[in-house]
C-alpha cells in the first residue's frame, strides 16, 4: 500500500511547493522507493488548456492527451516517471463530473453538497490509479492554505488522513519566513499564522519547510517548533538554491527526507544513492564552453510559459558541458518595415522559434527563419515554429501569397486547421466552430524518419514517439514545392498524411518538428534533438 504525501502551502503563492515535492520525489527514489506525484488545482477551468500564459505559464502535456499545470513537469524532470490524466485534477473537473452524475440521476434524490459530495469525489481523485508497486505517492494542492477555492481540497484531505490512519499519511506545510531588512531579522509570525489557519482546518502538519532568503537561526526554528506543535528538526530551511537541480541535495542536507521516513515510523530505509544529482550538478557547474541562444517567442515577458522548453535548452548544454545563455527575443519587434533582425540575431549561436497560437509576432518568427537560413545559422522550431519555417519556404519558393489560416483567410493556406487525424482510439475529428478546450491533438503520437534524413542519426531509429499540442498542421500538398525548394519532410505520422518533421539537409543545423520535444527531456537523458541542436550551436560559436 502507497503512503500519502501531502503538500500545502502559507503566507503566499510561489513558494515552491512543486519542486520541494519533485526534489523529495528524487530524494525516495534515490532510497530505492517507487513514486508517483500528484497535483490538485483549486481553479474553476477544466484543465489549464484555455488559460493564457500569461496566467498560469506553460500547459505540460502528458503522454495520455491531458493538458496539465506545469509543476508536473518539475515531477517528471526530478523522477522520469510519466506523469498521467490521473495526476492532476481541477476543481472545475470535480464539480463537472459531479454535475454530470447529478443529471444522470446517479445520487437518487439526495441533495448535492460539498461535504460530502465533492469531497468524496476529490478523494477518489487521490486515490484512483496508483500503481500497486508504488511505496509513496505525494499529493500538491495549489494555491495557499485560507484561500476560499482551496477549502474542499482542505477537508478532503482532513478526512481522507482521518481514513487511512495518521501512520499512512503525511502532512507537509510549506510557509515563508520574511526578512525584514531594516530590523536585520527574519519573521516566524507569518509561518505561525499560516499553521494556525491549517490546524484550524483539522489537519496539524508534521513536517514545515520554511522558504527564507538567510539562514535560520536555531533559535528561530525552536520558535516555530514550539507556536506550531512539531518537532525542530521537522521544522526544514528552504534557502534559494544556485539551480533547481541543486535543490535535492540542499533538501537531503536540511533533512527533508530523514523527516519524512521518521514521521511516517520507516526506521530501515537505505541511504540515498545521491550519485545522479552529483553528476547533474558537476556538467552545470563545470563547463568547458558557452554558446548564445536567441529564443524568438510571443510571451517572452513571462518565462514561466517557456519553462520545459528553457530546461531542455539547459539539459541539451549538459549533454556537450556547455553553458547555455538565451536570449529571449520578442518576435513582435521583427515585425513591420522597421523589424531588422540582424542586430538582434547576428550575436547567438543558434535561433529556436518555439510554439504559440496566434498571429501576433508571426511575422517576426518569419524573419529570423530566413535569417537562420540566409546565414547557415543552427536553427530549431517547435510546432508553430517548424509552421512559420515552412510559410517561409514556401514564400522562398514563389509562393507569395503563402499563410496559416490561424491568421486569417488566404489564398495559400500552407498550414491549415487539422480537421481529422488517425490517433490509438481511432479517428479523431474537428470542426472549425468546435469546442477549444481539449480538442487539439494532444498526447503522444508516433511518426516515421526518412532513412537517411538527419533527424533519423539524431534519434538513432527510424519511429520515435512524441507529445503533440497543436491545432494547426502544415498542409501536405505543398510537401512537393517545398521540397522542390530544399525544405525536406523527413518525418510523417505513419499512415503518411501528417507532416512531423521537417529539415534542411543543405544548412549546418536546420530543423523544425510539429511536437513538442522538451516536454520528455530529464537532465539524466536530455532529449537527442536537444543535445544536437546545442552541439550544433557550439559548432557555429567556434565559427564567429
Amino acid at each position: 500500500m502507497a503512503r500519502f504525501i501531502f503538500v500545502t502551502g502559507g503566507v503566499v503563492s510561489s513558494l515552491g511547493k512543486g519542486l520541494m515535492a519533485a526534489a523529495l520525489a528524487a530524494l525516495l527514489q534515490a532510497r530505492g522507493y517507487t513514486v508517483r506525484l500528484r497535483k490538485l488545482d483549486p481553479y474553476l477551468n477544466i484543465d489549464p488548456g484555455t488559460m493564457s500564459p500569461y496566467q498560469h505559464g506553460e500547459v505540460y502535456v502528458t503522454d495520455d492527451g491531458a493538458e496539465t499545470d506545469l509543476d508536473l513537469g518539475h515531477y517528471e524532470r526530478f523522477t522520469g516517471v510519466p506523469a498521467r490524466q490521473s495526476d492532476n485534477v481541477t476543481s472545475g473537473r470535480i464539480y463537472q463530473g459531479i454535475i454530470q452524475r447529478e443529471r444522470r440521476g446517479d445520487y437518487l434524490g439526495a441533495t448535492v453538497q460539498v461535504i460530502p459530495h465533492v469531497t468524496n469525489a476529490i478523494k477518489d481523485f487521490i486515490s484512483a490509479d496508483v500503481p500497486a508497486d508504488c511505496d509513496f505517492l505525494i499529493c500538491e494542492v495549489g494555491g495557499t492554505v485560507g484561500d476560499i477555492e482551496s477549502l474542499p481540497f482542505i477537508e478532503a484531505i482532513r478526512q481522507f488522513r482521518n481514513e487511512a490512519g495518521r501512520g499512512e499519511t503525511l502532512s507537509i506545510h510549506t510557509t515563508l519566513v520574511p526578512y525584514i531588512a531594516a530590523a536585520g531579522e527574519l519573521k516566524t509570525k507569518p509561518t505561525q499564522h499560516s499553521v494556525r489557519e491549517l490546524t484550524s482546518l483539522g489537519i496539524q502538519p508534521e513536517i514545515i519547510v520554511c522558504r527564507c532568503e538567510h539562514p535560520l537561526p536555531d533559535n528561530e526554528r525552536a520558535k516555530i517548533s514550539s507556536f506550531c506543535n512539531v518537532r525542530k528538526d521537522a521544522v526544514i530551511p528552504a534557502l534559494d538554491a544556485k539551480s533547481i537541480y541543486a535543490v535535492p541535495a540542499q533538501y537531503h542536507e536540511a533533512g527533508l527526507d530523514t523527516e519524512v521516513l521518521a514521521a511516517l515510523g520507516i526506521d530501515d530505509a537505505p541511504p540515498p544513492d545521491m550519485a545522479r544529482w552529483t553528476d547533474i550538478m558537476d556538467r552545470l557547474e563545470h563547463f568547458e564552453g558557452e554558446v548564445t541562444i536567441g529564443v524568438v517567442g510571443k510571451y517572452v515577458g513571462l518565462l514561466d510559459a517557456y519553462k520545459s522548453l528553457t530546461e531542455a535548452l539547459i539539459h541539451g548544454g549538459m549533454a556537450n558541458r556547455v553553458r547555455v545563455r538565451i536570449n529571449w527575443l520578442d518576435a513582435e519587434m521583427f515585425s513591420g518595415p522597421d523589424g531588422d533582425v540582424a542586430p538582434m540575431l547576428e550575436p547567438v549561436h543558434a535561433i529556436l522559434v518555439p510554439g504559440g497560437f496566434g498571429e501576433r509576432g508571426s511575422e517576426g518568427k518569419i524573419a529570423s527563419v530566413r535569417f537562420a537560413r540566409e546565414r547557415n545559422v543552427p536553427f530549431f522550431g517547435i510546432c508553430l515554429g517548424m509552421q512559420m519555417a515552412c510559410i517561409e519556404a514556401a514564400r522562398e519558393a514563389g509562393i507569395e501569397e503563402a499563410s496559416s489560416t490561424e491568421f486569417g483567410e488566404t489564398s495559400e493556406p500552407v498550414v491549415g486547421l487539422i480537421t481529422e487525424w488517425m490517433s490509438e482510439a481511432g479517428i479523431q475529428k474537428r470542426a472549425a466552430e468546435g469546442d477549444l478546450g481539449g480538442t487539439m491533438r494532444l498526447g503522444a503520437y508516433e511518426a516515421v524518419l526518412g532513412h537517411n534524413s538527419v533527424v533519423r542519426g539524431i534519434y538513432g531509429s527510424d519511429r520515435i514517439s512524441e507529445r503533440h499540442r497543436h491545432r494547426y498542421e502544415v498542409n501536405a500538398h505543398y510537401k512537393a514545392a517545398l521540397e522542390a525548394g530544399g525544405l525536406i519532410f523527413s518525418g510523417m505520422s505513419p499512415d503518411g498524411e501528417l507532416p512531423e518533421i521537417v529539415e534542411r539537409p543543405d544548412h549546418p543545423w536546420f530543423i523544425g518538428v510539429q511536437f513538442h520535444p522538451e516536454l520528455k527531456s530529464k537532465p539524466f537523458d536530455p532529449h537527442p534533438l536537444f543535445a544536437s541542436f546545442i552541439d550544433a550551436a557550439v559548432k557555429q560559436s567556434r565559427l564567429v
